[in-house]
């Protein structure tokens, strides 16, 4: 081969990899599509969409100073059976033996209300869906 051979051959190898990396970006990313969370979530688990266990947890990240309500299915969680961590803000709920709520395979709608127990008022809601297997 010719160095001119050499050098078409690389610019065509680069300028593939260089379309690979550009694909993965738009259609590999797994937050593409998915609607951004209430200012006053920090996060939730599990996530919109996706397949959990039945040993699955679903947990609500609020920053300090926010206490929330979980629905799981329309039906709220009572309070002794979900852990709230004050200094994180974490608001958690599992399934137990003597839970009003248990899980079954398919689909579950959880729903959080909020409000903000300090300083200025700040009251809202939001919901996601996701598989129990």
């Amino acid at each position: 081969m010719t160095k001119g051979q050499y050098r078409a051959l690389f610019l065509l190898l680069g300028a593939a990899g260089a379309a690979v990396v550009v694909l993965a970006f738009l259609y590999g990313s797994p937050d593409r599509g998915s609607e951004p969370l209430p200012s006053a979530i920090e996060g939730i688990d599990p996530s919109p969409g996706s397949q959990v266990p039945l040993q699955a947890s679903i947990e609500v990240d609020m920053p300090v100073g926010y206490r929330a309500e979980i629905f799981v299915d329309g039906f709220r969680a009572p309070d002794s059976e979900v852990r709230f961590v004050e200094g994180t803000g974490v608001h958690s709920w599992a399934p137990a033996r003597s839970s009003t709520i248990v899980w079954e395979p398919g689909p579950h709608t959880v729903s959080v209300r909020w409000r903000k127990v300090t300083g200025v008022a700040d009251e809202g809601e939001h919901s996601w869906s996701f598989r129990v297997f």
